[in-house]
């Protein structure tokens, strides 16, 4: 896009959700079949290289849920990503998208308050990524950097959302 806005891909078939999976987990590396299949293993999983390779060849379309499973086991990412119409496809993008802001520096910090053991939840995620590009935009927007070193530090937030000021 040209603001540098990334924004969420059509991953609607299978194929589509495999080849973003593989794309954003192992960036810039050709991974094979025999590869992934050998990662599903060592994570506890069962997946053939033949079936992982026609899965991304998009002669795969409707696996039983045992294979969804050892996608996520070998994604490391919720097996429920890869059904049909999945409601998690939009929270695993939104966190594959904040991991890539961190390794990239846009982030350099995050701090939450209330939180559980599962983390920060998908819309308070969702929020910290548009706080993000709204302060990417309003850089832009006045030409430069803020002065400041580093990455943006998102300021702290609660489980609802709510920022404290700094």
């Amino acid at each position: 896009m040209d603001n540098g806005e990334e924004r969420t891909p059509d991953l609607t078939t299978l194929q589509q959700k495999v080849e973003y999976m593989v794309e954003k987990t192992f960036p810039g590396e050709k991974i094979s079949g025999r590869v992934f299949a050998d990662l599903v293993k060592e994570r506890g999983g069962s997946l053939s290289h033949s079936y992982f390779s026609n899965i991304l060849a998009g002669k795969v379309t409707n696996p039983s849920e045992e294979i969804l499973k050892a996608l996520g086991l070998g994604f490391g990412v919720d097996w429920r990503f890869f059904k049909d119409e999945s409601e998690v496809v939009d929270d695993v993008v939104a966190g594959l998208q904040f991991l890539a802001k961190r390794r990239t520096g846009e982030i350099s910090g995050l701090a939450g308050r209330g939180l559980d053991d599962d983390g920060l939840d998908p819309e308070l995620l969702q929020f910290v990524l548009s706080l993000l590009e709204d302060n990417k935009e309003s850089k832009d927007d006045r030409g430069g950097k803020d002065g400041r070193a580093g990455g943006t530090e998102a300021a702290p937030a609660d489980s609802r959302g709510s920022r404290r000021p700094r």
